[in-house]
């Protein structure tokens, strides 16, 4: 089986490679302090499926929030007294999200840190495909191909974004260049002008105290 692209095709083990490195699968697991918050920030493309298992130890009276918030504060998901589950949503831009949780102890309570276990999947290893062979029909083997497919153009998808970047970074760096070149040109003529004034103004200096002629 071979992934074809708009310059040709790449073998089936490298797409299967590529996602290995490329792999969007993280899991975590961290102590929550009483009446604390902790936040995990993420940089995520636009378009982009996401899903998060998470799971919070019990403590009797105490509460954890948990919220899925982007840069401008906005609630993509948000659920209070979480306690274990799944949450997904799909990102409307590129930009920084935060998976916030809060704890919360009634007031007069003495707190005790709580576990926190969270894994999040991006793309397509957040999606679903239970269901699908019986939705549309497909053998156990077409859902495989069918997942491998979609696999395969979010890692074309990704390889276009780097090269983006990657374009980005040197129009920005051949732009930084040329700055600091005209820069240093400018630098030199003042430098160049400053010298020829002083010794002017020196030379006029001398001859008016008849120090030269």
């Amino acid at each position: 089986m071979k992934v074809y692209t708009m310059k040709g095709y790449v073998p089936l083990f490298v797409v299967l490679f590529v996602a290995v490195l490329l792999s969007e699968v993280s899991s975590l697991m961290f102590h929550l302090q009483p009446t604390a918050q902790k936040c995990l920030r993420e940089e995520i493309h636009k378009d982009v499926l996401v899903s998060g298992d998470y799971e919070i130890t019990e403590v009797p009276g105490q509460t954890v929030d948990l919220a899925v918030v982007d840069s401008k504060g906005g609630f993509l998901w948000k659920k209070e007294h979480a306690e274990k589950g799944r949450f997904t949503f799909t990102t409307d831009e590129y930009e920084v999200y935060e998976i916030c949780f809060t704890s919360k102890v009634p007031h007069g309570q003495r707190g005790f840190p709580q576990e926190v276990y969270l894994s999040t999947k991006h793309g397509v290893e957040a999606k679903s495909y239970e269901g699908l062979d019986e939705a549309a029909k497909l053998k156990p083997l077409e859902v495989e191909l069918k997942r491998l497919e979609d696999l395969s153009e979010a890692i074309v998808k990704d390889f276009g974004f780097m090269r983006q970047r990657e374009e980005e970074m040197r129009d920005t760096n051949e732009s930084t260049n040329s700055r600091v070149l005209y820069f240093s040109i400018f630098s030199m003529l003042c430098l160049l002008g400053l010298a020829t004034w002083q010794v002017l103004y020196l030379r006029q200096f001398f001859k008016s105290k008849k120090l030269i002629e």
